[in-house]
């Protein structure tokens, strides 16, 4: 039975505060393990949770902060905060919800962050206010538009952050940006316009956040930082920006491996530079699989190339009916059209690539994991 009809046994919290503090700590369990496993820890409302930053990419964050001052603009529940608390001398976290400031303050204290400031105020205006200049911004503008619809573009969120560039540049010596996964990086440039660097930052091959560093003088060279946090590893693959341009890809024919690169890796859209610093060639200019002989680390998926065929009737007449997990690259098919014409079902240890060769040959990769 629901704590609602059962009731509260606290006198001062109704069964309703109850039950949305249970709901909410339950969601914390793998997004916010801290918070989920330190006692008297206070929880605000579901989607507060959904919409703060989890853990592990707030962890990753703090790595590039430093210094005696930090702002949070835009705190919300304090997770990033808190982390930049480790990395930094002062955090001011402001947050223009004051039931939400609130609830951040508490748990500040509760988990011994005593160098984190709460405001409850609007961290533009708090900017405007102030007369210091400090080490570092950070910005986690809302992705939700008056209606509660998902945005992504700069200009839809809150606050914008384009309108206010250079109060923002004079008020800190670097800013740290975070945007949804889906707002182009060639936009995200154009509009930044300060970008030093770029963190693309998957976990578990999902991208979560895209980094934006800035700094006052702009740079001529951007270095662009994939990150794919796994639990057993974390893949990297680091590059300038202008690296990719000046590259020509190495086409190749598939050779003993196949290479399949993470979500991170395929946002940064470096598909050439890959194959220049990781002795890879490319399959097709447009499929974004990669191949070798040897063996190599590589930031993505890895498989051991079983056999390579045409793709025709006769040479598919073999897996109809069976079980393998399938994938199309630069392919005119889909996955579930595939799967509909030739009765192959979903699972097993069966890797099937449907993708073009470099002569644009439509063809298909039979694989095993190798890693």
């Amino acid at each position: 039975m629901s704590v609602v009809l059962k009731g509260s046994p606290f006198p001062d919290i109704s069964p309703q505060e109850l039950a949305e503090q249970i709901q909410a700590k339950k969601k914390c369990e793998k997004k916010l393990p801290t918070w989920f496993h330190t006692p008297k820890i206070h929880y605000p409302n579901k989607m507060n949770i959904e919409q703060c930053s989890s853990e592990i990419t707030a962890e990753y964050k703090a790595q590039l902060v430093g210094g005696k001052t930090l702002v949070d603009l835009t705190g919300g529940l304090g997770v990033d905060a808190y982390f930049f608390s480790k990395k930094t001398s002062t955090v001011f976290h402001c947050e223009i919800d004051e039931n939400l400031s609130e609830i951040a303050a508490y748990n500040f204290g509760i988990l011994g962050a005593d160098n984190v400031q709460v405001n409850p105020v609007d961290g533009m205006i708090f900017l405007q206010e102030s007369n210091r200049k400090f080490d570092w911004l950070y910005l986690d503008p809302s992705r939700r538009s008056d209606n509660n619809n998902k945005v992504f573009l700069l200009s839809d969120c809150t606050p914008n952050i384009t309108e206010h560039l250079s109060l923002l540049l004079n008020k800190a010596n670097r800013i740290l940006v975070k945007t949804s996964p889906l707002l182009d990086l060639t936009i995200g440039l154009k509009q930044l316009e300060h970008v030093k660097e770029i963190h693309i930052v998957a976990v578990n091959n999902e991208v979560k956040e895209v980094l934006w560093v800035l700094q006052g003088q702009k740079e001529t060279k951007i270095r662009v930082k994939t990150i794919n946090l796994m639990e057993s590893k974390t893949q990297k693959f680091d590059f300038d920006l202008s690296e990719e341009k000046d590259t020509i890809a190495q086409l190749g024919w598939p050779l003993s491996y196949i290479y399949e690169p993470n979500a991170a890796l395929l946002k940064s859209g470096a598909f050439k530079l890959i194959t220049a610093k990781l002795a890879v060639q490319k399959l097709h200019e447009h499929s974004h699989l990669y191949t070798s002989n040897d063996l190599m680390e590589f930031p993505g998926r890895v498989f051991r190339i079983e056999k390579v065929l045409a793709y025709t009737k006769k040479e598919l007449r073999s897996f109809v009916g069976t079980k393998a997990n399938v994938a199309v690259r630069n392919f005119p098919e889909s996955v579930s059209q595939i799967r509909k014409k030739y009765k192959i079902k979903d699972g097993g240890d069966v890797y099937l690539y449907f993708t073009r060769l470099k002569n644009d040959q439509l063809a298909l990769i039979k694989a095993s994991k190798k890693i």
